[in-house]
């Protein structure tokens, strides 16, 4: 499996889902997205992360989570908040957050003969 696919548990878990579009130039961005990643992935009840972004700037981030505490959790830590703050400033022109909770969950492609 692609390292670029988060390995979450048997559901039901928690996913946010992080819709975005980039202001033009980077302005510490890079650095501060690779940072909330190192932190996001030592908070407690933390399960992983997929993200792609194409050539105009819109992207998508989907960070998975136990529980809605957990979640409650890493958006009251600081340095999270500042990163938000500095996102609705500077970098975003404009995003959607969802929070969903994860009922079923399979991957694939099925082997030849199964279906699917």
């Amino acid at each position: 499996m692609s390292e670029r696919f988060a390995r979450t548990p048997e559901p039901p878990y928690y996913a946010v889902i992080f819709a975005n579009q980039r202001t033009p130039g980077d302005d510490g961005y890079a650095a501060t997205a690779d940072r909330m990643v190192e932190l996001a992935s030592r908070q407690p009840g933390y399960l992983g992360i997929e993200s792609t972004r194409d050539e105009a700037g819109f992207g998508i981030t989907v960070s998975y989570w136990e529980s809605e505490a957990a979640i409650a959790a890493w958006r009251a830590d600081a340095e999270h908040a500042d990163a938000r703050r500095d996102g609705r400033e500077r970098w975003y022109e404009h995003f959607e957050l969802r929070v969903a909770r994860v009922e079923r969950a399979y991957g694939g492609p099925a082997r030849r003969g199964e279906g699917a």
